[in-house]
């Protein structure tokens, strides 16, 4: 019996959403994207990796693969109050299991975008298990060099081991950036956490900032702090790993939390870590639609880059 396998690279779908008639006024994101136009400059990228390998192999839930279309769905029928240019440029899949030639198709695919969308776009990437974070970083990493990067994620995800997995990401970019290295993660989970792992981030220099912590500060003292992981004039990538967020907000992740930070937190940080206008690369990860309640994690997921979008079109006018 042959298998049939997804393509490692496919088209973008057709959008849809609510329709309330023609114009700027009526304007959501299923009527403004794209999806045949070129890469250009001061555009909003969006690209899909429909990838759970990673996920399989630390371990976790499978169903991240189909992440990316539950975002574009509940991004569709989101108002749009300003002028963007939005382009999705497709879905990479991993095939017959094969994480690491997916993730070099995903990282020259970035490449492409970052190149293309100088430095007033942006490219979001929509996950796919964690994973996606060292494919999207290795292809901006190429196209403009180093970056802060900002995780907001109940994990560390700086595990060693011998093949990459949702747990390896931000290890794999440390052994590639070298001394450019440059990690801030807010909301980790101390007890989800081995002691190994903080002592890796010790050595490596990262910026913790625990989900205990985040719940003793006021809005404003979390957004200092996020402000100040990210203070200089680098480009930023900023990843969301939607297991931050409590269970009750988030249950459609490979792994829920029992604590987690606060959603309207969560967002005053990702707005304002956009509003920097810095922000280049943009990845939300570890959406699990087979788990999803009402589709309470693809909206929560789809708010935050709408967020982050609207954010850094305000920014750059």
């Amino acid at each position: 019996m042959n298998t049939v396998t997804a393509p490692l690279f496919a088209p973008a779908p057709d959008w849809t959403g609510r329709d309330d008639g023609p114009g700027a006024e009526h304007a959501r994101w299923h009527s403004e994207v794209s999806t045949n136009a070129e890469p250009h400059e001061g555009a909003v990228h969006l690209i899909g990796f429909a990838s759970d390998e990673g996920v399989e192999r630390n371990g976790g839930r499978q169903g991240a693969a189909q992440g990316p279309e539950a975002l574009r769905a509940a991004l569709g029928s989101l108002a749009i109050h300003d002028e963007r240019t939005l382009i999705d440029a497709g879905t990479v899949t991993t095939q017959n299991d094969d994480l690491e030639t997916a993730q070099r198709t995903l990282s020259d695919k970035v490449y492409d975008l970052v190149t293309a969308q100088g430095a007033d776009g942006m490219t979001v990437v929509l996950g796919g298990g964690h994973e996606t974070s060292f494919a999207t970083h290795r292809g901006a990493y190429e196209a403009i060099g180093p970056m802060h990067i900002i995780n907001f994620d109940a994990h560390f995800d700086l595990r060693t081991a011998s093949r990459p997995t949702s747990g390896t990401p931000f290890r794999q970019i440390a052994d590639l950036a070298g001394s450019d290295f440059d990690y801030s993660v807010f909301g980790i989970s101390q007890p989800n956490n081995t002691k190994v792992l903080f002592d890796t981030a010790d050595d490596l220099g990262v910026t913790t900032v625990l989900d205990t912590e985040l719940a003793e500060m006021s809005m404003r003292e979390a957004v200092y702090r996020a402000l100040a992981s990210v203070d200089g004039d680098l480009p930023i990538h900023l990843s969301i790993d939607l297991d931050v967020l409590p269970a009750a907000v988030a249950p459609g992740v490979s792994a829920p939390a029992g604590f987690g930070v606060d959603y309207a937190k969560l967002r005053a940080m990702v707005a304002a870590v956009a509003a920097t206008g810095r922000v280049a690369l943009l990845d939300v990860v570890e959406l699990n639609p087979d788990y999803d309640v009402d589709n309470r994690t693809a909206k929560a997921a789809a708010r935050l880059i709408d967020d982050a979008v609207t954010a850094a079109a305000g920014r750059r006018r």
